[in-house]
């Protein structure tokens, strides 16, 4: 199984990526590569005629060679916590040094201080036995663990390196607001039911040629263009669309629609629909006719590179399990948030 680039697979988001908030906390040996490198998107760059004053620039962790007893490690805090299907310890680029093995462990401790004694003393369990690398490699594991875990301890045999680690599953959301949610005029007890840190899924949507529909959810401002959802040029009548399953079934009371960095690009229009039916399978969604959605928010205008908030203008709170937004007649939306309150999960 090959894993693309991007936030997410059939298996779930990685938990441990940047975007997410995943950070590499303390490591054996860091010399020639940072650790936090593991975490950062894309499988890691290779310049071939690009050195630092340790010797050569790589895009990974990478420990210097080992010359006594023992081998190297790293702590990493997933972005949220949640429980991990597939792991894939990348290799790309290392070639002749990567690790010859590498396992992992992991613990829950959500609220664990970030100090090194603290870290040392996490109660760290076996999570994956050892297993061999292959160099240049995406090497993949299932892993068939059912408890959430917050934080993973990646060791490799003897040293080397590592271009990305990526930890696949389902959160288990904390259901506290982000710093990026406090922006906003919230209400109590008010969560974005439809982020990806919250459980929110893209399920399906009509085009995603310019940006993945994962993006929509994702946490914080979009940092660029390409960090949104965004369909081609249509060049037929109608309208683009993407449906989010909710990470919880909820009342929605506050929408934000970002179209930060669409400028010339941005949908004149959108609304925004929503279902209860927590069975709903995507089969049935792919046909906008095929369930009795309820409106949201009426078609609204939209502007260029601009937050869009709505309160009083919301026709019907809910709840719901899955929401549709309706862009028209094409073109991109960064963000999409949807505040609330969660009546069941």
């Amino acid at each position: 199984m090959k894993i693309e680039q991007g936030i997410g697979i059939s298996n779930g988001i990685d938990l441990l990526c940047e975007q997410l908030g995943g950070r590499a906390l303390l490591c054996s040996d860091d010399f020639f590569a940072e650790m936090n490198n593991l975490v950062k998107p894309g499988r890691g760059v290779f310049i071939p005629d690009k050195y630092t004053e340790r010797g050569k620039w790589m895009d990974g962790w990478e420990s210097r060679r080992k010359r006594e007893e023992g081998h190297d490690w790293c702590i990493l805090r997933l972005g949220v916590p949640g429980v991990i299907s597939v792991l894939d310890i990348d290799t790309n680029h290392f070639l002749g040094n990567h690790p010859s093995f590498a396992s992992v462990e992991a613990c829950f401790a959500p609220d664990a201080s970030e100090d090194p004694p603290s870290l040392y003393a996490l109660p760290w369990k076996p999570f994956l036995a050892p297993v061999s690398l292959q160099r240049g490699s995406q090497n993949l594991f299932a892993t068939q663990h059912l408890e959430p875990v917050s934080h993973l301890k990646l060791h490799i045999y003897p040293d080397g390196g590592v271009s990305r680690f990526r930890a696949y599953g389902r959160p288990t959301p904390l259901w506290k607001p982000s710093e990026d949610d406090l922006r906003f005029p919230l209400e109590a007890g008010e969560v974005d039911l439809a982020a990806m840190r919250n459980g929110g899924e893209p399920l399906v949507c009509s085009d995603m040629f310019f940006g993945v529909m994962s993006n929509l959810i994702a946490p914080g401002r979009a940092r660029v263009m390409g960090e949104g959802w965004e369909t081609r040029r249509s060049r037929r009548p109608g309208f683009d669309w993407i449906i989010v399953k909710l990470g919880a079934i909820g009342d929605i009371r506050f929408v934000v629609v970002d179209t930060n960095h669409f400028k010339g690009n941005f949908p004149e229009s959108f609304s925004l629909h929503g279902i209860l039916a927590p069975n709903l399978q995507i089969t049935d969604l792919q046909h906008n006719d095929a369930a009795p959605w309820q409106e949201i928010l009426s078609r609204r205008p939209l502007q260029a590179h601009h937050e869009h908030l709505f309160r009083q203008e919301l026709q019907s709170p809910g709840p719901f399990s899955h929401i549709k937004l309706q862009i028209y007649p094409d073109g991109g939306v960064s963000r999409l948030r949807l505040y609330g309150q969660r009546t069941s999960g």
